[in-house]
């Protein structure tokens, strides 16, 4: 699969292919040692990772996949990309690698999709690491409410589709004080070049609407999982990820640590990796 827009100084990684109900899932397995995975979210992939994965897998392996529909992953234009599917491919994933005693690493629309693996494959985690992220229902939140409503207009899917909104829009704006750059932007952009392979990041803001309830059943099933070790990474100026987001994991799971980034935003693996990545280290070295 040739993806001319990529830049290769930037994500030197040999791609791999995993075979999965008929279309190709991109992933990346680098360094070797204890497993680290990596789980995107919207309406990234595993480039934004990339920074951590450059340093750490000089003592771990690092996985990171990308979802069917995102990234250099096949995008069909009629799929299911509900969040609940992405979820168990990924379930196959870590099964068919037989993956055991790994390290969990979450972001966005990740969180929901990583740890309901984790919750189903409890025995294979390790410990886990969470950023800017959920796992319960937000129907109720006075923010998501205002944001249910933009989310509910006929002009949400012309907007996805024709100005591939979320990567262009969308993704710099939750940014905290550092701006991301027009050249790293592209590696964001580029793999929604055409209108009929958007419908993954689509698909992602409709499941804001749809699964609320679902998501509001993980959170009541975290007991399967919140015994665990956790670290908690959080950019402080994430304009949709709240404070209070992190405050309610915390409580959830009180085996946690947290490293706060006060100037960033909803991406720290890319506004602050190298910040992130000394947080990981630490956190990984005291198993």
């Amino acid at each position: 699969m040739k993806h001319t827009w990529l830049d290769k100084s930037e994500y030197p990684f040999t791609s791999r292919y995993f075979a999965v109900n008929g279309q190709q899932m991109h992933y990346i397995d680098e360094g070797q040692g204890d497993v680290i995975l990596f789980v995107h979210g919207t309406p990234s992939w595993s480039f934004d990772f990339r920074n951590i994965i450059k340093e750490l897998k000089k003592q771990y392996r690092c996985i990171a996949i990308d979802h069917i529909g995102f990234g250099l992953s096949d995008k069909p234009e009629h799929y299911d990309y509900s969040t609940i599917n992405h979820s168990k491919l990924l379930e196959q994933f870590v099964v068919e690698k037989n993956l055991e005693n790994f390290t969990l690493v979450v972001h966005d629309f990740g969180g929901p999709i990583g740890l309901n693996m984790a919750m189903q494959q409890a025995g294979r985690i390790k410990n886990m690491v969470i950023l800017n992220s959920w796992l319960w229902s937000s129907a109720n939140d006075e923010d998501f409410m205002k944001l249910s409503k933009i989310l509910r207009s006929p002009l949400l899917p012309f907007l996805y589709r024709y100005l591939n909104f979320s990567p262009r829009f969308i993704l710099p704006q939750s940014f905290g004080d550092k701006k991301l750059s027009a050249k790293t932007r592209l590696q964001y952009t580029q793999p929604f070049s055409n209108k009929a392979e958007r419908n993954g990041a689509l698909s992602f803001a409709k499941s804001l609407l749809n699964d609320q309830n679902w998501f509001e059943e993980l959170w009541q099933r975290r007991e399967l999982i919140n015994a665990k070790p956790v670290l908690f990474i959080w950019g402080m100026k994430d304009p949709v990820i709240k404070a209070k987001y992190l405050e309610k994991f915390q409580q959830g799971f009180p085996n946690s640590t947290t490293c706060k980034l006060e100037s960033c935003g909803h991406f720290p693996q890319e506004e602050e990796a190298e910040r992130v990545t000394q947080a990981l280290k630490k956190f990984l070295s005291l198993d």
